[in-house]
């Protein structure tokens, strides 16, 4: 087996880079600390290569199984393949993908927790047939196929990819509210420039819906709390708080009205602008009562397979890591069954932090004279 590096000839299992900076073909390149020595500080900027955040993704057996399922009930699919795992963070996807029988896998991540992922999937029987580059810049690498799994730490925008055509892409993309902090644009970038003709994108849907709840004792706490602060007016930050939604599990007999699909997503085919979005909505009441916000949550299916593997982080279905998001309404609404909250949701990356969402929700309710329009920020 042959590795090359930047055209030195190098015959190495694994290149790690110690210290402040290395050299490499006459560059002088900032190495990042291990994850066992990072601070806070490398924290705050790589905030993936805490064990907590995987720790959690892991424990969610919705997530995980989903996945499982998705790649080991349709291995056929899988079977002589090669598969592109983006931003494979602990590398268990690829391991799926890999005993699923593809035929090379190549994982990607520019957090450090790719260096646990080469340690991970080398405990697990793939040392011989692995290989790992770190600081991997264009032009610098090219490889033998008898290697079952290649992880590259990197930026996938910045990078060329040893293979240039994938039969699969596989990725947990997803964030808070769908699109807070995900990867969905590397994905779409990914695809366009890597997958095959014909290709897999796992999962390949997802729709995002929009509810109505009664929530006035937490409401209360969390919103209206503000207004006297041990005796003290402290409503200036009410609207602060008014306009950060809140990530948190609801009850679904909190959920006043029918649910609205907002916004449908097709990977084979979904731009970039597309997830910059202005989608109307009607919420029908169920019963008699009370709407204090509006609660966001998505589902996803891999479409693409023979044995159909879908799951949703709604209210109605068992928990999820993602939970579900919460967007307060300035004054609660009263509504009667059958009778129809309308209006409109926008949703664009933040200007100054494309990982974070501008929020835009406007309504009209049967008691408001007027349209009501709250600006909302995920960050």
């Amino acid at each position: 087996m042959e590795i090359f590096l930047g055209g030195s000839g190098s015959n190495t299992e694994s290149m790690i880079y110690q210290g402040s900076s290395s050299q490499q073909n006459g560059r002088q390149m900032d190495v990042e600390p291990s994850v066992e020595n990072m601070t806070s500080q490398d924290y705050y900027a790589d905030s993936y290569a805490h064990f907590g955040i995987h720790e959690e993704m892991l424990k969610d057996t919705v997530r995980t199984l989903s996945y499982r399922n998705a790649v080991y009930n349709n291995s056929h699919l899988f079977q002589d393949k090669t598969v592109l795992d983006v931003g494979c963070g602990t590398g268990i996807l690829s391991m799926f993908a890999a005993k699923a029988g593809a035929k090379h896998v190549v994982g990607v991540d520019m957090s450090n927790i790719i260096d646990q992922a080469q340690k991970i999937i080398t405990a697990n029987g793939f040392a011989d047939r692995t290989f790992f580059v770190t600081q991997l810049a264009k032009g610098d690498i090219t490889y033998s196929l008898t290697l079952e799994i290649t992880l590259i730490k990197g930026k996938l925008e910045d990078i060329d990819l040893p293979i240039k055509q994938f039969d699969i892409i596989i990725s947990e993309w997803m964030g808070y509210f769908l699109l807070y902090e995900s990867m969905l644009d590397t994905v779409l970038l990914a695809r366009d420039k890597y997958l095959a003709p014909g290709g897999l994108i796992f999962p390949d849907t997802a729709t995002l819906y929009l509810a109505a709840i009664e929530d006035e004792e937490y409401k209360e706490e969390k919103i209206n709390f503000w207004d006297n602060v041990y005796g003290f007016d402290f409503s200036c930050i009410k609207d602060i708080a008014l306009r950060e939604p809140l990530v948190d599990t609801v009850e679904l007999k909190a959920v006043v009205t029918n649910p609205y699909a907002l916004k449908h997503i097709d990977l084979l085919t979904a731009k970039k602008e597309d997830l910059s979005f202005r989608a109307p909505f009607t919420l029908t009441a169920t019963r008699n009562d009370y709407i204090h916000a509006f609660l966001a949550w998505f589902d996803i299916s891999f479409e693409c397979t023979h044995k159909k593997v879908k799951f949703s982080t709604g209210p109605q279905a068992r928990y999820t890591h993602w939970k579900q998001t919460v967007f307060y309404t300035p004054d609660k609404v009263t509504v009667s069954e059958g009778e129809q909250v309308t209006g409109s949701l926008t949703c664009t990356p933040n200007a100054r932090n494309n990982r974070d969402l501008d929020i835009t929700i406007e309504y009209n309710a049967p008691t408001k004279p007027n349209p009501v329009t709250v600006h909302y920020k995920m960050s």
